[in-house]
């Protein structure tokens, strides 16, 4: 039986060889002419389209995970954060219960649907 690691493992060795051979016949080709005059030089980078591609590509990678549901028992008979506690404090004051904390992910939402931190989550990208 091959295992996954060994066929990614092929599947790298096939696309090495066929870029060094690529190289190779380029190089057989331009074997007649004669070499560039002067070192090499680099381009400048564009700082602005640098970040704002960075910008992009975060965002495409981080808005599945803001949405992403945390808990996978959601909705369901196994819930176990859908037993919350309350308790009523003495001299009057408001209960104060667990529902507050785990109602949004007992109810399949994500780390953009916490109390605290969904607010925090709207300065990422995406």
């Amino acid at each position: 039986m091959v295992s996954m690691k060994s066929g990614a493992g092929l599947a790298a060795a096939v696309g090495a060889a066929v870029l060094l051979g690529a190289g190779s016949a380029q190089a057989a080709t331009t074997a007649g002419q004669a070499p560039a005059a002067g070192p090499a030089t680099l381009a400048k980078t564009d700082v602005g389209q640098a970040l704002g591609g960075t910008t992009t590509g975060l965002g495409y990678g981080v808005a599945p995970i803001k949405g992403l549901r945390l808990d996978p028992w959601a909705n369901s008979s196994a819930d176990v954060l859908n037993n919350g506690a309350t308790v009523q404090p003495d001299q009057g004051l408001a209960p104060v219960g667990t529902g507050t904390l785990t109602g949004p992910l007992s109810g399949g939402g994500g780390v953009k649907d916490l109390p605290l931190l969904g607010g925090l989550t709207g300065v990422l990208p995406g």
